[in-house]
């Protein structure tokens, strides 16, 4: 797994992806996150853990968006708290 050059929305939007806190942290768990994307805006008590486990596993860390932006991304109408590029099968 190599690491990502600062990934961007853009490069997020084009990836494959799951989005929400749930769903991230099982990519992060199962080794299949390359970058998660954690809202700006979102609760810290939400995100907490999955900072942690981001850390833990050495999987990049991005805190710049907000969730309507991360949301926007991902191809959904509403906001998301994180979301994570997959790698490639």
């Amino acid at each position: 797994m190599g690491s990502v050059a600062q990934m961007t929305l853009e490069t997020l939007a084009k990836a494959p992806h799951v989005t929400g806190v749930k769903q991230v942290t099982k990519a992060v768990s199962k080794g299949r996150a390359v970058c998660v994307f954690v809202a700006s805006d979102a609760d810290e008590r939400v995100t907490r853990s999955l900072k942690g486990l981001c850390s833990e596993a050495g999987v990049e860390l991005v805190e710049s968006a907000t969730m309507a932006e991360l949301g926007k991304a991902c191809s959904i109408d509403v906001g998301s708290a994180a979301a994570a590029a997959l790698q490639d099968r």
